[in-house]
């Protein structure tokens, strides 16, 4: 079994290897710091948004980043709160790029 990484500790990665891009992102929600999930808004400046949320794919038996919703900002806003509501110990990330770039489909973000 693979040893986890605190959500802390991924998060604070990912948001490097986002500024080592030159990729804005901060966290808008900070949440559990040794198990809280995570979940990553994509804003391109259009006022639309992504979210990508990471999950376990079982038949391949490892966790991958799927996008789970996307739309006009306020509804994606509106779906995070709604989360946050039920797990108050998720972590919400806003990534800002006009590309539509997260990173999250690079080696090492599926831990």
């Amino acid at each position: 079994m693979t040893p986890r990484l605190t959500a802390s500790f991924w998060v604070h990665a990912y948001l490097t290897r986002l500024r080592l891009a030159e990729i804005p992102a901060f966290v808008v929600k900070k949440g559990d710091e040794t198990a809280g999930a995570v979940l990553v808004k994509q804003s391109p400046l259009d006022r639309t948004a992504t979210l990508h949320q990471r999950q376990f794919d079982l038949m391949a038996d490892t966790r991958r980043w799927t996008q789970i919703a996307s739309g006009p900002e306020p509804e994606i806003d509106a779906l995070i709160a709604r989360e946050r509501a039920r797990d108050p110990d998720l972590w919400v990330i806003e990534v800002e790029d006009r590309a539509g770039r997260t990173l999250l489909e690079e080696p090492g973000f599926d831990a």
